[in-house]
C-alpha cells in the first residue's frame, strides 16, 4: 500500500476544520449549565483550537513550525520528537512569538492570559473561577471567529452556531453580588493575574480584543419592533454609551481589602520581605487613612483598604530591594474581603 502524500493545502484545511470544531466544542462545554469545570475545559480547548489555528497559517504560509532540535550538526535540520517517535510542533506561545505571527497586540496578550492560567491549573484542582474570567473567555470567541475569517475565509464563521445563552434566573444586584462574593480566585490564579495585568498599559487593558466586557441593563422598550430583543447593542463612544458608563462606574461598589490581605498580596508578587509591621509603617509614613486620600474606609470600627492603596504599595515595593532577607511573620494568612460599606 502506497503512503499517502499530503499536501500543504489538505493539511492546512484539516487544521482549520479541527481548530473550528474545538472552539466551538469549548463554546459548547462553557455554556453547558450541568457542567461544573466549565472553566478549566474552557481554557484547555480553546488553547488547542488557537493551536491548530496558529499551525495551519503557518502552514499555508510555509513557515516552519516544527521544533528544531539545537544540538544538531551539520546543514540538514533535524527535528524534535516526542516520546513515541512523532515530530514535535510549536507550542501556541511559540506561534504567539514568532515573529510572523499574524496576530494583533491585544489578541496575542488575552491569548498569553489563557496560557498562563492554564500552566497554572492543569496540575492542579480549583475552585470556580468562571465569573471573574468570563470577560477574558468571551475576547477569546470573538478573536478566533474574526480571525479564521481574515486568515481563510469567511465560510468558517462560527458566529451563526452559538445564539445569546437562554438563563433560568434573571440576574439582579443582589445575585450579581453573591456571584462575584462566592466566586473568589484561588491565590496561584490571583497572582498570576496581578502580575500579568500589572505589566499592561491602560489602553491594552481596556482594548475589548484582550478582554470584552458588556453591561446588562434592564430595558423597557415602547418600540414594537425591538421589545422582544433580549440584548440591545450600543455602540462605543455613544451618548448613550457614554451616560451608561458613568452610571455603573457611579453604581459600582469599591472592593476592599483587610490589611492582612495586603500583606499577603505583596508576598505573592514576590516581596517575601513585606510584612504586617512594614504595611503599618508605610500607612503611618504617608498618613493613608486620612479621609482626602480616600485609600480606604472604616466599616464599624474595622479598616479596609481600597485598590488606589493596594497600588500605592505596590510601587513602594518596586522601589525597595526586593532581594531584601524578609524578617519572621507571625501574622496568618487571611483571604480577601468584600464587604459593603
Amino acid at each position: 500500500m502506497s503512503k499517502r502524500n499530503r499536501k500543504v493545502g489538505s493539511v492546512a484545511t484539516e487544521l482549520v476544520k479541527k481548530a473550528r470544531e474545538a472552539m466551538l466544542t469549548a463554546v459548547q462545554i462553557y455554556n453547558n449549565p450541568q457542567i461544573d469545570f466549565k472553566s478549566e475545559l474552557f481554557i484547555v480547548t480553546t488553547v488547542i483550537a488557537w493551536t491548530y489555528l496558529m499551525h495551519a497559517h503557518y502552514r499555508k504560509t510555509k513557515v516552519e513550525y516544527r521544533q528544531i532540535d539545537p544540538t544538531a550538526k551539520g546543514k540538514r535540520k533535524k527535528f524534535l520528537r516526542t516520546k513515541y517517535g512523532a515530530v514535535r510542533h510549536w507550542s501556541l506561545e511559540e506561534c504567539l512569538t514568532c515573529k510572523f505571527c499574524p496576530l494583533d497586540k491585544a489578541i496575542i496578550q488575552n491569548l498569553m492570559f489563557l496560557t498562563g492560567v492554564r500552566h497554572e491549573i492543569e496540575h492542579q484542582m480549583t475552585t470556580r473561577i468562571d465569573d471573574q474570567l468570563s470577560a477574558k473567555f468571551m475576547a477569546a470567541a470573538l478573536n478566533f471567529n474574526a480571525t479564521i475569517k481574515k486568515l481563510f475565509d469567511k465560510r468558517y464563521s462560527l458566529e451563526m452556531e452559538q445564539a445569546f445563552s437562554i438563563q433560568f434566573s434573571a440576574i439582579d444586584e443582589n445575585t450579581a453580588k453573591m456571584l462575584m462574593a462566592e466566586a473568589d480566585l484561588p491565590q496561584h490564579i490571583k497572582s498570576f493575574v496581578v502580575q500579568f495585568e500589572t505589566k499592561m498599559s491602560q489602553e491594552d487593558y481596556d482594548d475589548p480584543r484582550f478582554s470584552y466586557r458588556v453591561a446588562l441593563v434592564n430595558k423597557l422598550s415602547n418600540n414594537k419592533n425591538t421589545a422582544d430583543k433580549v440584548v440591545q447593542i450600543v455602540p462605543p463612544g455613544s451618548d448613550m454609551s457614554n451616560a451608561l458608563n458613568k452610571v455603573i462606574l457611579k453604581a459600582t461598589e469599591r472592593t476592599k481589602f483587610k490589611p492582612s490581605t495586603i500583606v499577603k498580596q505583596m508576598k505573592a508578587e514576590g516581596y517575601s520581605w513585606f510584612t504586617m509591621h512594614t504595611h503599618t509603617e508605610l500607612w503611618h509614613e504617608k498618613d493613608a487613612k486620612d479621609p482626602k486620600h480616600q485609600y480606604g474606609v472604616d466599616v464599624e470600627g474595622s479598616w479596609y483598604w481600597y485598590e488606589a492603596w493596594l497600588e500605592v504599595v505596590r510601587k513602594h515595593c518596586q522601589g525597595k530591594n526586593p532581594k531584601m532577607k524578609p524578617p519572621a511573620s507571625i501574622f496568618p494568612e487571611v483571604a480577601t474581603a468584600n464587604v459593603s460599606a
